[in-house]
């Protein structure tokens, strides 16, 4: 660490600056796959944390391996240690969560200005990092986008700088920031063997043969730390041996596989829906599915207590009006922590707001698995998000990113309960908050206008539907690249909507240009390319090219039979698609 200069005194006590979450109840010393950042990382550098290889149990957009809270271990030893004067944790999933966490650490330093907007004194934080000789640490939480920092890419030779991000490593090779030096990208992966091993065994207490086929397990998940934290927390909650959970665990991958989300493998959405059952069956019995659909439309990064148990939040859980009372603060509560009881978000317990955590790709699939309308309950559903919306808007104002997702979350579940009208009002209102207060260019904006095409599809208003969807899709190519995942999904959608309103030619089109990008990017077998692969099929019988829709079923067949095996629930979809297909 850098010496203050002589006969400067150092400060009273340390500055700290936006909320450092805890290590999880989980969380293992990683003796061969860990990063020692508080001896490796010195003054002036900077340490991204990057997804490591990508698995089929792991992939990029996935996370889970652990990287923030590497972040975090990092962070609560420079605490403890007094190793630094000034102590910044900012998350930085977005231009505007930079900016402001960027603008309070101002404050906190006394480098702010009363009558300076939010992003000038951003700018005047980093200005004040580069000059400073009072030695300081930087942590950038889950990285969305290099754009993100533009302009306010920290610096400073007596700083260290630690981000987690899921971007690439290759990212970073270029730009004023790479420039600057002092830049180590390290690759974060999953537990090796003997990691995985001693973390199940140290977990898994209960009785002598609890930890029979642990190994087979942690190889059964690639020794992911997010899959191995839940699945450990089912057995211990039901007195389950790996090897019973493993039985579980197949028969509920093999059906996850057949029904994939997007960024997320079918091993994690196996041990999240083992652990969501899990929890639903705690006492009191009934309260995890709306525990879940509730905080799977929040904020990821923090979700305060106040919030989970306000009227609308009871109303939700409990099933029925709420004016917060005790008991219902108490039953909403109860949801949470069996939640957090099963691995499924964590609890803040040394926060005074007591903030709910929960990882970006188990609100994917709650997104994915569980509507707004849960048991059927749609106008009931409806009421509560609109009564959850007015709670943020009065809390929060219209801008605020909780408000803007919380209209989000009505607005589907008006789509979801047939009021299409209702929806596609919604669906435009967040769209243009969301290009006021990020840009146009912004993923959460083009995420609204594909939203909001959706919307206009299952409408069938499909003039508007293509419409968006045709924007949705140059805006993908041009922000994030021709071969991104996201733009080969925007394009087979913009098929869907030109196949639906008859225009066969360019629903063909498009999908013959998605099925030779998935094959390039993701290989043949891949569910998305067999997916693609199905709905190319579907277009081409369609518009009457019988033969060809049978020369595509007939490939894709064998390549699931090759990759996926003969009685993979994909490869009995498409030998059923081919069976159909020439019985005609």
């Amino acid at each position: 660490m850098v010496a203050q200069r002589a006969g400067t005194p150092p400060p009273a006590e340390m500055v700290l600056s936006g909320i450092i979450p805890p290590l999880a109840d989980s969380y293992f010393q990683r003796q061969e796959t860990g990063i020692d950042l508080k001896a490796g990382l010195f003054p002036g550098e900077t340490a991204v944390l990057i997804h490591g290889e990508e698995t089929a149990a792991a992939p990029a957009a996935q996370g889970g391996t652990g990287k923030t809270q590497l972040a975090v271990e990092y962070t609560h030893a420079l605490r403890s240690a007094r190793a630094v004067d000034v102590l910044v944790w900012v998350i930085a999933a977005s231009r505007e969560a930079v900016v402001a966490g960027f603008a309070q650490a101002a404050s906190a330093v006394g480098a702010d200005d009363p009558d300076a907007d939010a992003l000038a004194a951003a700018g005047r934080f980093t200005a004040w990092l580069a000059r400073t000789e009072r030695r300081w640490a930087l942590i950038l939480d889950d990285l969305a986008d290099l754009a993100d920092l533009e302009g306010l890419w920290p610096t400073g030779p007596n700083g260290q700088i630690v981000i987690t991000t899921r971007l690439p490593g290759a990212a970073f090779g270029v730009g004023a920031h790479a420039a600057a030096g002092g830049l180590r990208i390290t690759p974060v992966g999953g537990f090796s063997r003997r990691e995985a091993l001693s973390y199940l065994s140290s977990r898994l207490t209960d009785y002598a043969d609890q930890r029979i086929e642990a190994l087979d397990l942690a190889e059964d998940l690639d020794g992911q730390p997010i899959g191995l934290a839940q699945a450990a927390a089912v057995m211990n909650a039901n007195r389950l041996s790996c090897q019973e959970y493993r039985a579980q665990y197949g028969e509920r991958r093999a059906y996850m596989s057949a029904r994939p989300v997007a960024g997320v493998s079918p091993a994690i959405l196996a041990t999240w829906s083992l652990a969501a059952e899990c929890a639903h069956q705690l006492v009191p019995t009934g309260l995890a599915w709306p525990g879940l659909a509730l905080t799977g439309v929040l904020d990821p990064h923090g979700i305060p207590a106040a919030v989970l148990t306000s009227p609308a939040a009871c109303g939700f859980i409990a099933g029925r009006p709420s004016s917060a009372t005790g008991p219902d603060q108490n039953l909403a509560r109860t949801a949470v922590t069996n939640l957090a009881r099963v691995g499924l978000v964590s609890v803040d317990p040394a926060n005074a707001i007591r903030t709910v955590r929960m990882h970006r790709c188990v609100q994917a699939a709650i997104r994915a698995y569980l509507p707004p309308a849960d048991n059927g309950q749609t106008k009931e559903a409806v009421d509560r998000y609109k009564s959850l919306l007015a709670d943020y808007e009065a809390m929060s104002g219209r801008d605020h990113p909780d408000t803007i997702t919380a209209r989000a979350s009505l607005a589907s579940a008006f789509r979801r309960s047939g009021k299409s009208k209702d929806a596609i009002a919604q669906y435009k209102r967040v769209l243009e908050d969301r290009e006021r207060t990020v840009g146009a260019d912004h993923l959460d904006t083009i995420a609204a206008r594909a939203n909001l095409a959706f919307a206009y599809r299952s409408a069938g208003q499909l003039r508007e539907a293509i419409r968006d969807y045709e924007r949705t899709l140059a805006d993908r190519e041009r922000v994030q690249g021709p071969d991104h995942g996201d733009t080969r999904a925007g394009r087979c959608n913009l098929a869907a909507a030109y196949q639906q309103a008859g225009r066969l030619g360019e629903a063909i089109q498009q999908y013959e240009r998605a099925l030779a990008d998935s094959e390039r990017y993701r290989g043949p077998g891949d569910l998305e390319t067999l997916t693609t692969q199905a709905n190319l099929a579907s277009a081409l019988y369609a518009d009457g090219r019988l033969m060809e829709a049978v020369a595509v079923l007939q490939r894709a067949l064998a390549d699931s039979e090759r990759y996926r095996g003969p009685d993979h629930p994909m490869t009995k979809t498409m030998r059923d698609n081919l069976d159909a297909a020439t019985r005609t």
